[in-house]
Order: C-alpha cells, then sequence, then structure tokens
C-alpha cells in the first residue's frame, strides 16, 4: 500500500459498551468546528463562559443543553433553549443518545464519539462537490472525505444504492484531482457479456480468440495516465477478479493472449450497489481484491434517508431542464408530494419524474409543477392503485390488481439495475427469460447483457 492509500474511515460507529470507556463531544459546524470536548459525568453546552463547552454561535442559548452520563447510556436535556436542541434531525426534550449521534444545537452539529479519538474528518462547509449536490450531513460528510483524498493515488470504493449517484461521485473525484486532464475510462462490469470482461478490461492480441481478427486496447491500455471507473464491481465474474487484483499491486497486465507486460499507470474508482463484505462472507468477491479496491469506502445515502436534500436537487434539475430559460417554479403542494415519496429509484427518479413535469406542464402551457410534478410517478401510482370498481366482479379485480402489481414490480425491478435483465433476474432469484417475457408484455423497456 503506497503512503497516498491511507484508509479513512466514513462509517459512523454505533452500538459500542459505555461503560468505562472514554466518550467526546466533537463539534462539526460552527464557530468551533473541530473542537474536541472530553465527555465527562455531566457537561453543559451553551454561551455563556461556565458551560464545559462553550459555543459563541448566535443560535445558541446561553444554557442550551446538558450531557450526562447514565451508567451505560447518555442522557441530553434541552436547558429551555431558544432554537432547540435535536438529535439526529428530531427536536428532543430529554433522550439517550448512543456512540455515533449527532446532536443539532441552534444549528450547530455536534458530535457523539466513542472510545479513542482517531484523526477526524469533518464534514464539508460547501453544499457540493463538483457536480454533486446534498447539504445533509451526510452528504457533507463525504464532501469532507472526498475534499481531502481526491488529490491523492487513494483507490477509492463506493457502495449504494442504484441512483443515488455514484458515478456523478466518482466523476467529481476526477475533476479535484491531478488527473483531471487525464483519460477517464468506464468500464459497466454487469453490462459487459462474461467472455469479453477480460478483454474489455485488459485487451486482446490478434487471433487470441474466436473473432478476434485484430489487437484491440482495453482500458487499462486506454486510461494510461488517467483514471479508469469500474461500475457495478459486484458483477465481476470470480475467476478475472485475481487478474484485476494483481494490475492493482504490480501496476501492469498483460492482454489477453499476450505476453509482454504493459505497464499501468492509472487510478482506479469502483463503485457497486451490491454490499461487497457480504459479496465476500458469500464467496462471491475475493476478500483480498475487496481490501484493494475499498482503500477509501464510501457509503452513499440513499435519497429517503437525506429528504432535506430533495428541494436543492429539485431546484438544480428543473434549472438543467430550463436550457437556459426561465426554470419551471416548483409548487408547494409539488414539493410536499416529493419530500412524502420514498424514491426507491433515488436521485435518478427524481430527475425522471421532474423532468418528465417538465414537458407535460409545457405542454399544457403552465408555467408552475404542481400537482402535475407526481403523474406517473410511483407515489401518484399508489394513490390510485386500489381504487375499486363497483361492476367488477371479484375476480376481474383480483386479476387486475394482480397485473398492476406485476407491472409496477418490474418496472421498479428493472430501474434498480439500470434496465439489466441479467441483473435483475439475479437479484429477485427468478429466471431471466420469464422476466424478459414479463417486461416485454407490460411494455418495460430492458436489456440484455
Amino acid at each position: 500500500m503506497s503512503g497516498d492509500d491511507v484508509p479513512i474511515e466514513t462509517r459512523a460507529a454505533s452500538g459500542l459498551a459505555l461503560a468505562g470507556g472514554s466518550l467526546s463531544l466533537v463539534v462539526l459546524s460552527g464557530s468551533r468546528k473541530g473542537a474536541i470536548v472530553p465527555l465527562g459525568d455531566a457537561t453543559h453546552i451553551g454561551k455563556a463562559d461556565d458551560n464545559e463547552l462553550v459555543l459563541g454561535d448566535d443560535t445558541v442559548s446561553r444554557h442550551h443543553c446538558e450531557l450526562v452520563r447514565e451508567g451505560n447510556a447518555v442522557r441530553v436535556r434541552d436547558l429551555g433553549s431558544t432554537n432547540g436542541t435535536r438529535v439526529d434531525g428530531t427536536r428532543v426534550q430529554d433522550a439517550l443518545l448512543s456512540p455515533g449521534a449527532v446532536l443539532k444545537v441552534g444549528e450547530v452539529e455536534i458530535a457523539l464519539r466513542a472510545g479513542p479519538q482517531k484523526q477526524e474528518v469533518l464534514p464539508s462547509d460547501k453544499p457540493r462537490f463538483g457536480p454533486a449536490l446534498g447539504q445533509s450531513l451526510a452528504m457533507r460528510t463525504i464532501f469532507g472525505v472526498l475534499e481531502r483524498i481526491a488529490p491523492t493515488e487513494a483507490t477509492v470504493l463506493l457502495e449504494g444504492e442504484t441512483g443515488t449517484g455514484k458515478d456523478v461521485l466518482a466523476r467529481a473525484i476526477v475533476e479535484h484531482s491531478p488527473r483531471k486532464t487525464g483519460p477517464f475510462v468506464v468500464v459497466d462490469c454487469g453490462a459487459v457479456s462474461y467472455s469479453l470482461i477480460e478483454s474489455e478490461l485488459f485487451g486482446h492480441e490478434r487471433g487470441a480468440f474466436t473473432g478476434a481478427v485484430s489487437s484491440r486496447q482495453g482500458a487499462f491500455e486506454l486510461a494510461d495516465g488517467g483514471t479508469v471507473f469500474l461500475d457495478e464491481i459486484g458483477e465481476l465474474p470470480l475467476d478475472v477478479q485475481p487478474k484485476l487484483l494483481r494490475v492493482l499491486e504490480t501496476r501492469e497486465f498483460r492482454r489477453v493472449g499476450g505476453n509482454k507486460p504493459i505497464k499501468s499507470d492509472v487510478r482506479v474508482i469502483a463503485a457497486t450497489k451490491r454490499d461487497l463484505k457480504r459479496e465476500v462472507h458469500a464467496g462471491k468477491f475475493r476478500e483480498d481484491l475487496y481490501f484493494r479496491l475499498a482503500v477509501v469506502p464510501i457509503t452513499v445515502p440513499s435519497l429517503r434517508t437525506r429528504r432535506e436534500d430533495i428541494p436543492m436537487l429539485a431546484e438544480n434539475i428543473l434549472a438543467s431542464a430550463a436550457a437556459g430559460g426561465t426554470p419551471m417554479h416548483l409548487g408547494e403542494r409539488a414539493m410536499q408530494g416529493l419530500l412524502a415519496h420514498d424514491w426507491p429509484g433515488n436521485v435518478r427518479e427524481l430527475r425522471n419524474v421532474l423532468e418528465r413535469a417538465v414537458y407535460m406542464a409545457r405542454a399544457a402551457g403552465q408555467d408552475e409543477l404542481g400537482d402535475v410534478v407526481l403523474y406517473g410517478a410511483p407515489g401518484a401510482e399508489s394513490a390510485n392503485a386500489f381504487s375499486f370498481e363497483p361492476d367488477k366482479s371479484y375476480r376481474e379485480t383480483r386479476a387486475k390488481f394482480e397485473a398492476e402489481f406485476e407491472r409496477r414490480y418490474v418496472k421498479w425491478l428493472l430501474s434498480r439495475h439500470g434496465g439489466n435483465v441479467s441483473a435483475a433476474a439475479r437479484d429477485a432469484k427468478m429466471d431471466r427469460k420469464h422476466l424478459h417475457e414479463l417486461a416485454k408484455k407490460h411494455g418495460v423497456r430492458g436489456t440484455d447483457e
């Protein structure tokens, strides 16, 4: 591992034993950002000088709140503050905390940390990192890590559900790296057929296999001096994984059918929707390759766990859809509908819904997105899915809703896998041909490998 390949932990610790253990408060934002205060039997927070943790910010009261250790727990009590005390976003008067919890004292964020203090990576002050947006603490924490790690050569592993923006973060990392002027080559490991994935990565010599009528450069050769983005790395076949590991460790490779070693001067960023630790335990992914890829592991949160980012994302999407003109206005009812939806397709689904709504509103001569914004979205479907008709028999009604369930499930399943039928079938543990037939039956577009 090189000097730049220093692991940085980005997953908050939780559920640690408190008895006899050291606890600290880490100020994540505000005028005292970065301050670390050991937690005693009782720790008071406020603007007055007699507090153990003094915060000079305007939104903090003189005696804002107190934290008291009670055996194996920590209790926080609000002391009648003006702007309130929140725990993980919820305003509280009296609550129990565990390590990893985040307090919001007025507008100042404070984390409760357990155990010996490691080098703390504080959240970014900025609500964006390149084209990636997010004002939530979860996203700003990721931005804080990437601001430090992007200028290095460290390998980054981006994990998270489909549609969360892993590809956007990968491009943002490149934008902030010394390799930003070099090639950026993307390999979708889930979209390349099994027989061609090795050639896609490392290239091949003429005659290496049937159909190899000429020599061909692979991603690691084409990206020389730049970055290779291995999307859906969890789909990489087991027998190809040792060859990728060898490239990462030795910085050289051979084309398929070739004998000459070729030097590899690339940085690797990988992404997956799978839980690779679970895949390792199941024997589906090599442990040594996982650790070589996860030098800096980043878990991108789903949109439903960071709903406070939806207004910012929606505004940005509508501005992009305006194509230089005046952006469409988002009505209050429409925004409430967006905030209430669970977004199984995450930011990609939000973008699709808003862009479709813009086209429909313009066609209707509207300049505001009201209820139309959710027309055709999963949230709107659920409102009308189970409206019964008095002239339909029980059998006819059941058949209607079975068909509706089938259509919506297939649409949702394929959206999670970017339309890849084979990957979706594996995830749902169903036959690929059957899923292909269902998609065709309901007019849902899917792609084969």
